[in-house]
């Protein structure tokens, strides 16, 4: 089967693209690197030739909101115009849990489009939402983090790991499209500072969590269930204790 993977080369895209040619299919990378450019639409008509299933994990270089928008907007409109010539069967798309929660960020207003784009398109789809990754614990710790101390809410969190994040696409990609959003989450769920003060314990890091109720994520105000499902959602088997022990 030939697969179409946008962002190929990216955290989630080098693995489900290894993981997809592990199984004996024909995986294309698409990046500009690769003569496949979504915001321009060179080489996406080529690309799709005989083309059955097109997973985009795709991102905007900047989380800037209009750079985002502009972005997601435009290689949305670009992908599914191509994918309309040659009759894709499935388009999957990686979103995030609490897209549609949160749209006062300008970030997940650009994702919301991307998604509604898809929805719209007639296109069999599946979108899948997933929560933060485990391994984006340190990114909170370095934008965060002043000198010893990272101040973090007491907001829900579910983290996944980013293997779980990769077989759940890999798995959807390969069935029938849900022609739905799902949503995908760790095994375990709790406060957010509680997760990074339990991370910096076992690392023997030098720095202390100081908690906070400003529901914040990344200095964003969202609400205080605004990262985690709040409904039916597909578990991932790494628990986050596992999983920093063994990063």
């Amino acid at each position: 089967m030939k697969i179409l993977v946008i962002g190929g080369t990216g955290l989630v895209g080098k693995e489900v693209s290894k993981k997809m040619e592990s199984m004996g299919n024909e995986v294309i990378i698409g990046t500009p690197s690769s003569g496949i450019n979504i915001l321009t639409g060179e080489g996406l008509t080529k690309a799709l030739i005989g083309t059955e299933i097109v997973i985009d994990l795709s991102n905007s270089q900047s989380p800037d909101d209009q750079i985002a928008l502009d972005f997601f907007r435009t290689a949305a409109k670009n992908l599914i115009g191509a994918e309309k010539l040659v009759h894709i069967k499935h388009h999957l798309v990686l979103s995030i849990v609490g897209t549609d929660r949160a749209q006062h960020i300008g970030y997940l207003q650009a994702k919301k489009c991307q998604e509604d784009t898809v929805i719209e398109s007639g296109i069999p789809y599946t979108i899948i939402r997933s929560t933060q990754f485990h391994e984006h614990v340190n990114t909170i710790i370095s934008v965060q983090g002043k000198g010893r101390n990272v101040h973090v809410s007491t907001i829900d969190y579910q983290p996944i790991a980013l293997q779980d994040v990769v077989d759940y696409v890999v798995m959807f990609a390969l069935e029938r499209p849900q022609n739905k959003i799902v949503e995908i989450a760790g095994p375990d769920r709790g406060l957010m500072d509680n997760f990074v003060e339990n991370y910096l314990r076992v690392k023997g890091e030098d720095k202390v969590v100081v908690s906070n109720q400003d529901d914040k994520y990344m200095f964003h105000s969202i609400p205080k269930s605004g990262l985690v499902p709040s409904g039916d959602f597909y578990p991932g088997k790494i628990r986050f204790d596992d999983w920093i022990r063994n990063s």
